[in-house]
Parts: structure tokens; C-alpha cells; sequence
């Protein structure tokens, strides 16, 4: 039975996503994604669209064509701008918008090199979205916009606050793992892991910014055995201690506000933006739609399926939703699909089960796919990220 908070929440969430730009960059490691996928010349790929990073690093792996999904036409109207910024800017100018954050120049490129190149939805968005990266100021960054940057720009000021900033910055120049542990634990943990931060990481504001729903925070921690606030001090203890930060340029870009030539997204780098440029982004397509209500649309096989998280988001609370998704992916999956996703738990119990006709009979998903979990847990134990449960590769076989 939905309670009343129980509503608010979901009321929160619903108006967060349908209101703002929500992610300004991907929170997925697409090294680990490429690696599993291995796509060649005549995969068919779709995947949500998020802010449409991932789409531009598989393509660079020549698939033949990349449909990029999303219900959020802002998060469509941001690739939209990256691809027109690819055909139409040098290395130099597309990293000084999305690897600096911004510029000065930036509306002039915009008006003069960048909206003709635009569909009408992401033009009219962006028409009046310019100052996003203008970048008035030095401190000023494309990457403090959106929810989860509103978000990341108000953990910076608690990092100065906490007088932690310049440790964790330290941090992330360390050459190695014992000079990692040795910052974490000596200068950085005690100071920033406070009362007030774990009861800002359990707020429902928070959450909504960051784009979890209720649903999934109830899914993780029913499977993970601890509050959501705990898990994310496990997930930054990991990233901090266990893996090496030199490359790690996700949580490298929210405590510098842009991402430096050398740890960076892969398109952002000069060869394979060049790679880009010359045609392999022209295999990216993008679709404001459901996922269902795009594969109910589309007429060719697909061979790969990205689906991020938003399985957790549907599980609870749109279980019809959630079956009515993988219908649809059955029916137009080719043979031997793979089909890729994370989760906020650390297992995932509502996917086999789920029921599917196939060839004329009702049938269960899990009778349907192959789970690859040894691949998955190592992906997940590398995971530059680190902030979801856990990492599900499974092969359609029949």
C-alpha cells in the first residue's frame, strides 16, 4: 500500500525529471561496457540516452547504427548539441564547451555554427539555455547545471566547509594506491563523513536530484542490508582506497567542475573525436520515447541492449511497465542478443520472472537468457563509478 510519503516522494522525483535537464554527463563506465558488448560492423545497438556520452564511445567502436532513448527530450537535446559540435567545431572549441564546461565564445559558436545543425526540439532548448555555457567566470561550468550538478556544486561547498576540498583534490593526484589510502584515511574520512551528510544522502531532495526514485533507494537497501547513506560511503571508500583515480575521470570532473585532456571521456580526446567527425557519429540517432514505445516502433533486429538502471525504477512500482519492457525486447531482439544493466541492489530478483510470450507461449525471461556472472562481478569489482549494487550481462538464447 502506498503511504503518503511514499507519494511525496514519487511525486518529487516525477517532477524533477519531468521539469529539468537531469544528468549533464553519463555515471556509467562505458570502458567496462565496450569490453562486454564487442561491438562490430553490424550491430544494431539501443541504449538510454542519459546525457549521451556512452553513445559517443560505443560508436567509436563502429557499430552500425546507435539509438539513443530517452523520455527526457533534455537529455536528447544534449547530444543533439555534442553531435552538432562534432560536425561542425575543431578539437580545440568541442573541448572548451564539454570538456572545460564552458566558454566565452560559446554563444557566438552557438548562433553562428551549432543551431542551424539542430532538430527543432533540442534548438528551441537550447535557445534559451546558452548561458549554460557561457562560462562568465573561471569557477563557472556546464557540469555544476543540470540536477546532479545543482547537486555536485552544493557537495563542493560542504567540501569546503568540511576542509576537505584540497585533501580530496590531493587525492586525486596520488601515484598510487597506499598514497591513496594514506589521504582517505589519515585527512579525508573523519572530516567528511558527518551526521549531516548521511541525513542529506537519505533525503528524498537529494536522491531526486541525483535521479533515484524511491523505488530503487527501497531495492538497494532491502538487498545491500544497510541505508542508502552507509552504501555511499562504502561506494566512495572503494573508489578512494581500491582502484586507482589517474583515469578515473568521473568523480575527477565533480570536484574540479571539467575534465582535463588526459582523464577525460574517450570522445573527448583528439583522435577519436577526428573518428568522429568522419562519420561515426553519423551512426547515432536519437529518440524521445520509452523504451518500449521505441522498440515497438522500430522494424529492425537489434543485436545489444544498454538499460542502465531504470529497471529498479520500475520493479516496485510498474511491474506491467516493467513486463510490457522486456515483451518488447524479446520480440524484436535478434538471435543471440546481449543484454546489459546495472542495478543499485546488489542482486536483482524481478527480471526472471517476469513473464513473456515467445513463440506462441507464455514463458519466463529467466528461461529465455544466459547470465554471464563471473564477467559481470569482475566489471563490477573494476567499476571506475562504483555507485550502483551490482552488474548483469545476459545473452538472449533462444
Amino acid at each position: 500500500m502506498r503511504t503518503l510519503a511514499n507519494w511525496t516522494t514519487e511525486t518529487l522525483f516525477n517532477y524533477v525529471h519531468g521539469n529539468y535537464l537531469v544528468y549533464n554527463t553519463c555515471w556509467e563506465d562505458p570502458r567496462l561496457d565496450r569490453e562486454v558488448l564487442s561491438l562490430g560492423a553490424e550491430d544494431e545497438l539501443v541504449l538510454i540516452t542519459s546525457a549521451g556520452c556512452n553513445a559517443l564511445d560505443y560508436a567509436l567502436d563502429g557499430p552500425r547504427r546507435i539509438h539513443a532513448v530517452d523520455m527526457n527530450f533534455r537529455q536528447n537535446a544534449l547530444l543533439e548539441l555534442k553531435l552538432a559540435g562534432i560536425r561542425n567545431l575543431e578539437h580545440d572549441e568541442f573541448f572548451a564547451i564539454f570538456g572545460d564546461g564552458g566558454t566565452p565564445a560559446f554563444r557566438a559558436w552557438y548562433q553562428q555554427r551549432l543551431r542551424r545543425d539542430l532538430p527543432l526540439s533540442a534548438r528551441e532548448y537550447w535557445d534559451d539555455r546558452t548561458h549554460f555555457f557561457a562560462r562568465r567566470k573561471p569557477s563557472d561550468s556546464f557540469y555544476h547545471r543540470g540536477t546532479t550538478g545543482v547537486f555536485a556544486k552544493s557537495m563542493m561547498r560542504y567540501f569546503r566547509m568540511a576542509g576537505v576540498l584540497d585533501d580530496l583534490r590531493s587525492l586525486f593526484s596520488a601515484g598510487s594506491l597506499e598514497e591513496q589510502r594514506a589521504i582517505y584515511f589519515g585527512r579525508v574520512r573523519e572530516k567528511f563523513w558527518r551526521p549531516s551528510i548521511r541525513r542529506a544522502l537519505r533525503s528524498d531532495f537529494a536522491l531526486s536530484l541525483l535521479g533515484v526514485p524511491a523505488a530503487q533507494r527501497d531495492h538497494l537497501e532491502r538487498t545491500c542490508g544497510q541505508d542508502i547513506a552507509a552504501f555511499m560511503e562504502d561506494c566512495v571508500e572503494t573508489v578512494c582506497t581500491r582502484l586507482p583515480v589517474a583515469d578515473n575521470y568521473f568523480w575527477r570532473l565533480y570536484l574540479f567542475g571539467r575534465y582535463t585532456r588526459d582523464c577525460c571521456p574517450e570522445y573527448l580526446r583528439e583522435p577519436n573525436f577526428q573518428r568522429l567527425k568522419d562519420g561515426l557519429a553519423d551512426r547515432i540517432e536519437t529518440h524521445t520515447n520509452s523504451l518500449t514505445g521505441f522498440l515497438r516502433q522500430h522494424t529492425r533486429p537489434l543485436s545489444r541492449f544498454v538499460l542502465l538502471d531504470h529497471m529498479d525504477w520500475l520493479s516496485h512500482r510498474h511491474p506491467e511497465a516493467l513486463a510490457d519492457e522486456w515483451q518488447a525486447i524479446v520480440d524484436r531482439a535478434s538471435a543471440g542478443a546481449q543484454i546489459l544493466w546495472r542495478s543499485g541492489g546488489v542482486s536483482v530478483d524481478f527480471v526472471d520472472p517476469v513473464r513473456v510470450h515467445h513463440q506462441g507461449s507464455p514463458t519466463r525471461v529467466g528461461e529465455l537468457i544466459r547470465y554471464d556472472r563471473a564477467l559481470a562481478a569482475d566489471c563490477h569489482r573494476r567499476d571506475r563509478v562504483h555507485t550502483y549494487g551490482s552488474f548483469h550481462i545476459a545473452h538472449l538464447t533462444a
